[in-house]
């Protein structure tokens, strides 16, 4: 856990290597492993915002993603690494609004971004329900300690949050 907490403060995610698997016939990597790798990301993210995996096994809340933007940069190949960062996160009472970004790790360039608008599930009624307490707290000290890193520029979602 001390080590998804240190990477979140650095706002690395993770790193991923473009395996053959996930190239297609272009050469690159293919529009479907760009959101599985923001998806791996965004699950650091949330177990560390008590709200992934662990939270919805055992106290059956989660997020859902609601909408979901991409945006391709430039193309990414076999073999080569990317980093999943997070540049933005903003939220109400029932949403998470967060954008991840992916930057080449050698050439250091943006590959792509991914902005994301989730909703807060109690999986018991299968309803969107207010953040508990504790998440309210861990998600606001992150916008609060990161805010100052963070890149609102060309939000698509920013409207959708009711403050």
């Amino acid at each position: 856990f001390n080590k998804i907490v240190k990477k979140i403060k650095n706002m690395i995610l993770k790193t991923e290597k473009v395996i053959k698997e996930w190239t297609d016939y272009n050469g690159h990597l293919n529009v479907a492993y760009y959101i599985r790798i923001f998806d791996l990301a965004a699950d650091v993210m949330l177990d560390n915002f008590k709200m992934g995996g662990e939270s919805a096994k055992k106290d059956k809340k989660t997020t859902f993603v609601a909408e979901m933007h991409t945006i391709y940069k430039q193309e990414v190949k076999l073999g080569e690494e990317v980093e999943t960062h997070v540049t933005y996160v903003d939220r109400d009472k029932k949403r998470i609004h967060y954008r991840l970004s992916m930057f080449h790790k050698e050439k250091k360039y943006l590959a792509a971004t991914n902005e994301v608008l989730s909703l807060y599930v109690d999986l018991g009624q299968r309803k969107v329900v207010e953040f508990d307490p504790d998440r309210l707290k861990v998600m606001d000290d992150f916008i609060k300690s990161n805010s100052s890193k963070f890149n609102s520029d060309k939000l698509v979602f920013s409207g959708k949050l009711k403050k």
